[in-house]
């Protein structure tokens, strides 16, 4: 027996015998209570003993429901009492609060020196010049359309990323849209289509076609181009992108549970609201590298020649050289590909696909920048980053990684108002943003929310360029890989990607290449996705000293 279990048959008999003796000697308010407490007592740790299905509360009757209800506010504990400035997972304190701060126009400042532990492995900083520049507005854009679109859109460095309408709740939407408006930037619908909500406000879209094709299906499940082409000729949509895959869950489809599946979302998706929305792990119109571009090149012509795109996270590097493989044998060449990180964020995903698949952002982008390189096609194909961007040094890293321009996803939500709860997959989110409950997506004010939407954008793209500055450049398309600097395990700084050998233009065509490059090209195919994972990866620092 133990002990709880002997202090529930104490108070079941002998508390039960003094709180009758108490009552009887003396009615009144507080003997009534104590009366009521030690029945309530007793009703409720019979039960526990008796009938409950858990084994902690016949082994602890009634005090197994503190842990209970402690354990419900974990998170929140732990966030607000508990973790420092600089641990919390997978945004810190010091990130969130910069995002607030930028979103709310306050003070981003910080007094008595840096919290970050500057000789820890890995840690990434910069070398500043002593002759810093200032960046001119000219260069503040990046175009995007290669030699086939007849309808370019010149983009912001820094952009609101996929979300869907139905992860996140109509004025939410609507709230993100005016921000991009506002803040010049573009929006991204996220697979779940362009919803009224995207085009309500007027903000540039980037329209997301994802596995499931919605917004442009019909009735089975298949690509409608008559659909495609009235969504995608609106002036407000800017490009398309393709999605293959997304870096919170690779190698699966989309969800969106079926607790967030309202009528209005259903018949947006044109999906049935009886189940969770899963999205097909493979986009049925992309089934092979060559199916792919020439999907590219359809929905590019469909839409009367704006940039269209795909967006993937990287796995098995031979698969992506498959796809530049079938660059050069078809002729078609995306005007842009989104290099989704493994570390970025979803509303729902299994487990294991989030903390255990793909790349993460600063490797995929590197890798893809080499690989356009490689193939000689680098200077017709623009990059995207998307994966935990929460301040500028994080935009700048990625841009100097090989990527055109940046998405953010979280971080816009946390402008306006997330406080990472993590309850994104249960319809109960507190702030109303990544919910369909009216009651709480209501209390969200569209136009004041736009504004710090709009103010996290411009504050953060002012001190990206201040930062770019410093470090002696006139132009954000100076920064190089070299420039970020990486604390390495012997306490030494070294070049981020030093220990890869970088390539030049077209040496994969001229097998001009190290051992794992020309294993990878030789072994990938136009024809099909799928190469087998057998190349031996070899310690970078190893391979640098048999040099």
């Amino acid at each position: 027996m133990t002990i709880m279990q002997m202090v529930y048959w104490l108070v079941a008999t002998l508390g039960n015998l003094s709180a009758l003796y108490i009552l009887k000697l003396e009615m009144n308010v507080i003997s009534s209570l104590l009366l009521l407490f030690t029945l309530g007592y007793t009703a409720v740790g019979f039960y526990d003993i008796k009938f409950s299905p858990h084994t902690l509360n016949r082994l602890y009757p009634v005090v197994a429901y503190l842990r209970y209800f402690l354990e419900s506010y974990r998170v929140e504990i732990q966030q607000y009492f508990i973790a420092n400035d600089t641990e919390e997972k997978p945004f810190n304190r010091e990130q969130r609060s910069l995002v607030y701060q930028r979103a709310k126009n306050a003070r981003d400042t910080i007094a008595f020196g840096t919290q970050r532990d500057l000789m820890e492995e890995n840690y990434l900083s910069l070398w500043h010049s002593l002759s810093p520049k200032e960046i001119k507005d000219d260069v503040k854009r990046v175009r995007f359309g290669g030699p086939d679109c007849t309808q370019p859109y010149d983009a912001s460095y820094l952009n609101i990323s996929a979300m869907s309408f139905g992860s996140l709740s109509a004025n939410a939407i609507e709230a993100m849209n005016l921000g991009a408006k506002l803040a010049g930037c573009y929006h991204n619908t996220g697979e779940g289509g362009a919803s009224p909500y995207h085009l309500k406000h007027g903000g540039d879209v980037v329209w997301q076609v994802g596995s499931g094709l919605f917004g442009c299906r019909d009735d089975e499940g298949n690509f409608n181009p008559d659909t495609f082409k009235a969504m995608a000729t609106r002036p407000q949509i800017k490009m398309i992108e393709i999605k293959l895959s997304q870096g919170a869950k690779p190698g699966h489809g989309g969800v969106l549970p079926k607790a967030k599946i309202t009528e209005e979302i259903a018949a947006i998706r044109h999906v049935p609201r009886d189940r969770d929305c899963v999205s097909p792990a493979v986009n049925p119109e992309c089934t092979t590298p060559i199916a792919l571009l020439n999907f590219v090149k359809r929905l590019r012509e469909l839409s009367g020649g704006k940039p269209v795109g795909f967006k993937l996270c990287i796995g098995n590097p031979a698969e992506f050289l498959g796809i530049c493989k079938a660059m050069l044998a078809t002729g078609i060449t995306p005007d842009f590909i989104t290099v989704d990180g493994a570390e970025g964020g979803t509303g729902a995903a299994p487990v294991e696909f989030t903390n255990r698949l793909g790349m993460a952002c600063l490797e995929g982008v590197y890798f893809v920048h080499n690989a356009l390189i490689g193939v000689g096609l680098r200077d017709k194909i623009r990059i995207i980053a998307s994966g935990k961007t929460a301040s500028s040094f994080d935009l700048l890293s990625k841009i100097a990684l090989g990527a055109d321009t940046v998405n953010a996803a979280r971080t816009m939500m946390m402008a306006l108002g997330c406080i990472q709860s993590r309850h994104c997959n249960t319809n109960h989110c507190p702030t109303g943003i990544a919910t369909q409950d009216p009651a709480r997506s209501k209390a969200l004010n569209v136009h004041d929310k736009s504004l710090r939407v709009k103010n996290f954008h411009h504050n953060t793209l002012k001190s990206f360029f201040e930062l770019v500055g410093s470090m002696g450049l006139s132009d954000p398309t100076s920064l190089t890989p070299q420039m970020i600097k990486r604390r390495s395990p012997y306490g030494l700084l070294m070049s981020t990607g030093s220990l890869i050998e970088p390539l030049e233009n077209e040496a994969l065509i001229e097998n001009r290449c190290d051992d794992a490059w020309s294993n990878w090209w030789e072994s990938c195919s136009a024809e099909q996705f799928y190469v087998e994972d057998h190349y031996i990866l070899k310690p970078a620092e190893f391979k640098v000293a048999t040099h």
